[in-house]
């Protein structure tokens, strides 16, 4: 396939040398002449393990070129991988200039190459922009190339694939409107559109390259999936196609975690080294654990957490950090951001409207009558106090069957909880306005099967959320 690489930074160099090593004809476009100039010369404008050798192999080859024209790289090509950067102001905000740039220039220059539209003329000039992960002052911009997709939709069109880093909406709301307007031409059809977002760590970008965790396609039609998925064919790892939002999500998602993670071992070592302890033996026997820890266990978005253990053994964590002088903001805002998440499923269910609640699930965890810093009996316990009307049913909690500690503690929270149980979900159904969902037993999805035209408050996922979210009164709380 022939591809155009716009921005010959970190990711756009990497990207280029590696697929035209892999059989692609490559051109990379960069506003920087030195750079240009480095590329044609076969020499990489990066420093990183082995793309050096893979520059000059493909230069030499002849699967590697390199030019500063815009309309010259996107007429000669399928498609345009625009890798070109989305520096961070100081508050935080991402500037999307550069791709806003480069997005006018791969229109102009489709709408040139367009049999009935205008643009500019052949050779026009890449004007400023930054290569993705580089400071402003050192950029490219991007263009597109004629889609290699399926010969339905995608053959002979031009597919312009983003693999710069950008928040949720800015492909679709932003760059689309951006490069139609430009080309004259309608996306999906004149010419395909896709987010392909990178995963690449500096210093071993080349084998993240070839052996990837995964393939993220957001594609707004078929066709531009399609020409995505064959850039990367026979490289391993799982591939995703999902909608352009999903996958401008991702990477935020991967990066968030990864600061997290490190984070978290960091505030863990700082504890354990005022206590005295080998923090590299404690966190050997976490990482052992790939059930819980190292796994995908409590990584899907859903409730508040509570019970016995986690509540309580994070206070005392902390509470020992800071018996020991040790700042652990992060830990210490585990709990502040878990009451945060009841606080909007108690918002959701004040904005409903409606006075009858039902509950379905107090307990903290499915298959327990553990209630026990139970987050949906925080949740009841601040509706009872705003004057909801409320019903609950959970099929494991008995108020005769409940016994030291957990009886203590929900006598104290809610004394008279006996005269809220209901003994079927039907009765709380046939009581609430709004159904607030708590768990996913067999009986609370049959009788939620009644619910009419009720407000539902999903606060677990329910196994139907897809389709449930096409109804006007179901809201989910992360979903």
């Amino acid at each position: 396939m022939r591809i155009s690489v716009f921005g010959l930074g970190y990711v756009g160099c990497v990207s280029a040398a590696c697929l035209a090593s892999a059989g692609h004809e490559v051109v990379g476009v960069d506003v920087n002449p030195l750079k240009v100039d480095l590329v044609t010369r076969g020499l990489a404008p990066v420093v990183e393990e082995r793309i050096g050798e893979l520059t000059a192999e493909a230069v030499r080859s002849g699967a590697l070129r390199a030019t500063t024209d815009v309309a010259e790289a996107v007429t000669s090509t399928d498609v345009s991988l625009v890798c070109v950067g989305t520096p961070s102001a100081p508050n935080g905000s991402l500037s999307t200039a550069y791709l806003e740039r480069v997005a006018e220039q791969i229109g102009r220059a489709l709408a040139a190459g367009a049999p009935a539209a205008t643009g500019t003329p052949a050779g026009t000039q890449v004007t400023a922009e930054t290569s993705e992960t580089e400071a402003p002052a050192a950029g490219a911009p991007a263009t597109e190339a004629p889609a290699a997709g399926t010969q339905a939709a995608g053959a002979g069109r031009h597919t312009v694939v983003f693999r710069s880093t950008m928040l949720p909406g800015t492909c679709e709301d932003l760059l689309v409107p951006i490069l139609e307007r430009e080309s004259g031409l309608a996306a999906g059809t004149g010419f395909g559109v896709a987010v392909n977002p990178e995963f690449l760590r500096e210093g071993t970008s080349v084998r993240d390259f070839f052996d990837p965790p995964k393939t993220v396609i957001g594609e707004l039609d078929r066709a531009s999936g399609d020409v995505v998925a064959a850039l990367y064919e026979g490289l391993p790892g799982e591939v995703f196609r999902v909608p352009i939002t999903v996958a401008e999500m991702t990477k935020y998602t991967d990066n968030a975690f990864h600061g997290l993670k490190i984070s978290f071992a960091n505030e863990i070592g700082a504890i354990c080294r005022a206590l005295g302890l080998d923090s590299h033996q404690v966190m050997d026997v976490f990482l052992a654990d790939r059930k819980l820890n190292v796994s995908p266990a409590y990584l899907r978005p859903g409730f508040a957490f509570g019970g016995s253990c986690l509540p309580k053994d994070l206070r005392g964590l902390v509470y020992a950090a800071r018996r020991a002088d040790v700042s652990v903001p992060l830990l210490a805002h585990v709990l502040p951001s878990n009451d945060d998440h009841l606080r909007r499923a108690f918002e959701l269910v004040t904005a409903a409207g409606g006075r009858r609640v039902g509950l379905f699930g107090l307990s903290f965890k499915p298959g327990t009558d553990d209630l026990r810093e139970s987050p949906m009996v925080e949740l009841a316990e601040r509706l009872l106090g705003k004057g909801y009307d409320l019903r609950i049913y959970d099929a494991n909690v008995s108020l005769s069957r409940l016994v030291g500690a957990n009886r203590d503690y929900i006598a104290s929270r809610l004394p008279h909880l006996g005269d809220l149980l209901s003994g079927s979900a039907g009765e709380v159904l046939a009581h609430a306005d709004v159904c607030v969902v708590g768990c996913k037993d067999p009986d609370v999805l049959d009788a939620l099967a009644g619910a009419g035209d009720r407000v539902i408050i999903d606060l677990v996922r329910l196994p139907d959320a897809a389709a449930r979210r096409a109804h006007p009164g179901y809201v989910g709380l992360g979903w």
